[in-house]
């Protein structure tokens, strides 16, 4: 089944790296001032509950850079909010995991679903470093990944676009293209959502998706 491919290259591969002082894993390690106990797990749980949503494989594949510190960093599913995932219209069960007195929003995934929610599942989302590339010392900021953290992770990302086989690859932002160009896949580059990109990423993702000829699943 594909979700037990995916799950099991998740749990050989990515869930069993330790964090280190300036990259953290976030379904291995609870910060002990940050996290909720058992963060790590409900993360894994918040991750597998998105790759339940599948039953057949998505057409399209769309890699973005690594984890933020109020999207991924604390849902565990890349590029969503736990904010989002308290939403009971949102499509993914989870539950936050962070110590905050209300969940963490952010901006880019806010803009990410709001254009590509009436598609899911038709479309698979992962970074290409899938932990959260932070500055020592301050665990809350974030870094644009080294370019060694992503190669070490380049042969996860062919496992997995290899068990998807999607139609179209997408790159969300250059990062992320340079990182599909090091392993020779085929991509589409989209501008990424942050700052001020909210309207050229809409644009390139829906002229994929009309390209595609992909009906929207729910309004």
């Amino acid at each position: 089944m594909l979700l037990d491919d995916v799950w099991t290259l998740l749990e050989t591969r990515v869930f069993p790296e330790p964090s280190s002082d300036t990259l953290f894993n976030p379904y291995h390690t609870t910060h002990a001032t940050l996290d909720r106990p058992d963060a790590a797990q409900t993360r894994r749980t918040n991750l597998r509950n998105c790759l339940a949503c599948y039953a057949a494989r998505p057409p399209l594949f769309l890699l973005a850079e690594a984890p933020g510190p109020w999207g991924c960093r604390f849902s565990g599913v890349p590029l969503v909010s736990e904010s989002q995932l308290a939403d009971p219209d949102f499509p993914i069960d989870g539950t936050p995991t962070s110590r905050a007195e209300e969940p963490h929003r952010e901006y880019s995934a806010s803009i990410y679903w709001r254009v590509l929610q009436p598609y899911f599942p038709h479309f698979f989302t992962w970074n290409s470093v899938p932990f959260h590339p932070h500055d020592a010392d301050d665990p809350l900021t974030i870094r644009t990944p080294r370019r060694s953290e992503v190669a070490g992770y380049e042969d996860v990302l062919a496992d997995l676009i290899d068990l998807l086989q999607p139609e179209r690859v997408l790159a969300v932002g250059r990062k992320a293209e340079r990182a599909l160009n090091e392993i020779d896949a085929t991509c589409t580059y989209v501008r990424h959502p942050s700052q001020g990109g909210a309207k050229k990423f809409e644009a390139g993702v829906r002229d994929i998706l009309v390209q595609h000829g992909l009906m929207p699943v729910s309004e």
